[in-house]
């Protein structure tokens, strides 16, 4: 059975305040019709948890030109001067977390475990509030894991089943959001016939993902 549906149906089925993990780095990989259907569709109060907010009206950065964001969890803004002043303003809470740390923390909420010990940021403002836990001598802050409602990916290929692959460096979070989302909406560049993705350059495999966003007609989304 197919998992394709259409990006409208998709995005009828996040609700006002869903917590949302995007792919993509500075847009490069980021889901960008699902991205748009949230703001036609109005969505407000999301949480986001990405790598970065990308630039103003492309990717992220449209959602937050939309206002539809109310908390960020990201490793930086992006080159958007709009994520800094909402930021700046008090419209936008933003919780920033080093790149790998982040990466680590979505890793931990996909797969079960209780936090992530990292020595990055010990002895710094980043420290504040944590537990911090020594280990053969060294310290190391106690970082929580993540997980989101929905993780949205963006993809290379996919086919029927949704074994997805990537392009270069457009993997980057998209493959370790799909453990850590309770639903899995992939948006591939193509769908293609089961057996045309090989085995080995399959990276996200199908019983990650629960739904894929169905190619764009050309009349339409």
């Amino acid at each position: 059975m197919t998992k394709a549906i259409d990006v409208v149906h998709a995005v009828e089925m996040i609700p006002d305040g869903a917590i949302l993990m995007i792919g993509g780095f500075l847009s490069v990989g980021c889901p960008r019709r699902l991205i748009e259907e949230l703001v036609r569709q109005g969505r407000k109060n999301m949480t986001v948890i990405a790598s970065d907010t990308g630039r103003p009206d492309v990717g992220i950065g449209k959602l937050i030109d939309a206002k539809c964001v109310s908390q960020l969890i990201v490793s930086h803004i992006g080159t958007n001067p709009e994520t800094q002043r909402q930021m700046l303003t008090g419209e936008l809470r933003v919780e920033l977390s080093p790149q790998g740390t982040l990466a680590e923390r979505i890793r931990a909420g996909g797969v079960g475990l209780g936090g992530v010990l990292t020595p990055t940021g010990v002895g710094t403002l980043a420290a504040e509030g944590k537990s911090v836990v020594r280990v053969n001598g060294k310290d190391y802050l106690l970082e929580t894991p993540l997980k989101a409602d929905f993780a949205l990916l963006g993809s290379r290929r996919s086919d029927y089943r949704g074994n997805l692959d990537y392009s270069l460096t457009a993997r980057n979070f998209n493959p370790i959001m799909a453990f850590a989302g309770d639903v899995v909406i992939a948006e591939p560049n193509e769908i293609v016939p089961i057996g045309v993705i090989p085995p080995d350059e399959v990276i996200t495999p199908h019983v990650l993902v629960d739904y894929l966003i169905e190619r764009r007609q050309r009349n339409g989304r």
